[in-house]
């Protein structure tokens, strides 16, 4: 961005330009608030649902129908929803440590996975190898991308006799890889299944719940997990994540969340199920919100000659919205002003810092009603090349987009200096 004019209504003539992508994204909302709707209709939920057990939590019926409406909204055979699952990334590890075993082999077919990913495979070899899945026996490999992309012609050859489940990681982490959609998982699905039908595809969906028509389940996904602090939480509930799927790979997974025997027959929800049904069905809505947010920065940044991934015409499959910008000072001015536009601790000004898991400093801005929610709106990246942001979330449009207009200003003041 070097001796660029900013017209002071950017954001609002390109909000104007995305009316038409604006109405059909409603439209999808409908779609999957009604498919949210009947889950709820057909399993009867009833204020009786909403009381909660404590100790072993063992009968718990309100506990049993949270994970019936995800069943049955994911088109599932089982899910287990719960909030002791403390993140998106411990979802994913249950699931594969739960299927995995010694000697089985575990191919990532979307390149490297991000940061904390390589963390609980073992591919970084740090301190914590010895209790990662290779530090356990599990074999690794990955499909290098080609162009940025899925290198689908050699997805079978890294398919060997052992390989026992595929990773296919839905949105890009922090890399500029295009995020999969739906119709990418489904062929990825095909090529594995027709290499083995036997082979479980696993599929990392944070960020991508019912931001299309179908989920990962519905084209032949085996297993899928994601946090309930990004989208199907709706912004409301406070902790804890979801796995669904075949019903073998469910209880292998609830198993590792307990224990062999408890399974998800047990644990207390600490009054958390009205909520997390609640969030469950404000989601659809929300979800679309967050996304048209995300469409807006893209055309904003794109007109003012950043380039952004993806384009605000391309087709969408998760939250995130990358902008590649020219250096860490632009990240931290971009940074400053989500925070200071932030409902929680506006007053504050984030710095670049270490967080575990990465190996360079990180930018994070965003004051939230719940931590780390990234349903709620925020923006993070690496202090490295190419300095992109990752913006991602938003309870209401508007708050996008005041806050875009914040940035904007902010930048052309930089420029200026």
């Amino acid at each position: 961005m070097e001796n660029y004019e900013i017209n002071q209504n950017i954001v609002d003539i390109a909000e104007n330009s995305l009316f038409e992508t604006f109405r059909k994204l409603d439209r999808l909302a409908e779609f999957n608030q009604k498919k949210v709707l009947d889950a709820f209709k057909k399993n009867k939920i009833g204020e009786e649902h909403f009381y909660t057990v404590t100790g072993y939590g063992h009968d718990d019926i309100g506990r049993e129908a949270l994970d019936n409406v995800f069943k049955d909204a994911f088109k599932t055979e089982a899910a287990i929803v719960r909030p002791h699952f403390v993140s998106g990334s411990h979802t994913i590890a249950c699931a594969l440590f739960g299927v995995l075993r010694y000697g089985d082999k575990l191919v990532s077919i979307a390149g490297e996975p991000y940061d904390t990913m390589q963390q609980i495979i073992g591919s970084r070899r740090d301190d914590d190898f010895d209790t990662s899945l290779m530090g356990h026996g599990i074999l690794y490999d990955e499909v290098p991308l080609k162009d940025d992309d899925v290198d689908y012609e050699n997805i079978e050859k890294y398919l060997t006799p052992d390989t026992k489940m595929v990773l296919i990681q839905r949105s890009r982490g922090y890399s500029l890889r295009k995020p999969l959609n739906i119709s990418d998982i489904e062929r990825i699905i095909k090529i594995v299944k027709n290499k083995n039908p036997k082979i479980c595809c696993f599929v990392d969906n944070c960020y991508g719940e019912f931001v299309e028509y179908k989920e990962p389940t519905e084209v032949g996904a085996d297993l899928i997990a994601g946090s309930l602090i990004k989208n199907p939480g709706g912004g409301i509930v406070e902790a804890g994540g979801y796995i669904a799927g075949k019903k073998e790979y469910v209880d292998k997974a609830a198993r590792r969340l307990t224990a062999p025997g408890i399974g998800s027959e047990g644990g207390a929800m600490h009054n958390t199920t009205k909520t997390m049904l609640q969030g469950f069905f404000m989601a659809p809505s929300i979800t679309i919100g967050a996304l048209k947010g995300a469409i807006l920065a893209s055309k904003v940044f794109e007109d003012m000659g950043f380039k952004t991934f993806p384009k605000s015409n391309d087709k969408r499959t998760d939250l995130i919205q990358t902008i590649k910008l020219n250096s860490e000072i632009e990240q931290q001015a971009f940074c400053k002003m989500i925070q200071h536009n932030s409902p929680v601790e506006s007053y504050l000004t984030p710095i670049p810092d270490t967080v575990p898991g990465y190996d360079c400093n990180l930018l994070m801005a965003g004051g939230s009603f719940i931590e780390g929610s990234t349903i709620e709106l925020s923006a993070d990246g690496p202090c490295r090349p190419p300095y992109a942001i990752y913006l991602q979330g938003g309870l209401s449009y508007y708050h996008v987009k005041i806050a875009l207009k914040e940035i904007v200003e902010e930048l052309k003041n930089l420029n200026k200096k």
